[in-house]
């Protein structure tokens, strides 16, 4: 089973190529105080056209290139600006 995030698309400044800004809610070890941790991934885009600030899914994948690993699945909210 391949594992699916959900994120903010934060770049679309490279050819097929789009930059997704996933958070995470971790509780901290020692004093117990949820943080919000954020990761940046590379992900592979061919057919759809996005925006900064659309909502997608992205899916892990056999590695395309050196940084990307994660292919898109669908867009889920389309951004207001």
């Amino acid at each position: 089973m391949a594992k699916n995030k959900l994120g903010r698309v934060v770049s679309t400044k490279m050819h097929n190529t789009v930059i997704v800004a996933v958070d995470e809610r971790v509780k901290h070890k020692r004093y117990k105080k949820v943080l919000t941790q954020t990761k940046r991934y590379a992900a592979h885009n061919t057919e759809l056209d996005l925006k900064i600030g659309d909502r997608v899914t992205i899916r892990a994948s056999k590695p395309i290139s050196k940084t990307k690993k994660w292919e898109l699945v669908n867009l889920l909210e389309k951004s207001s600006t």
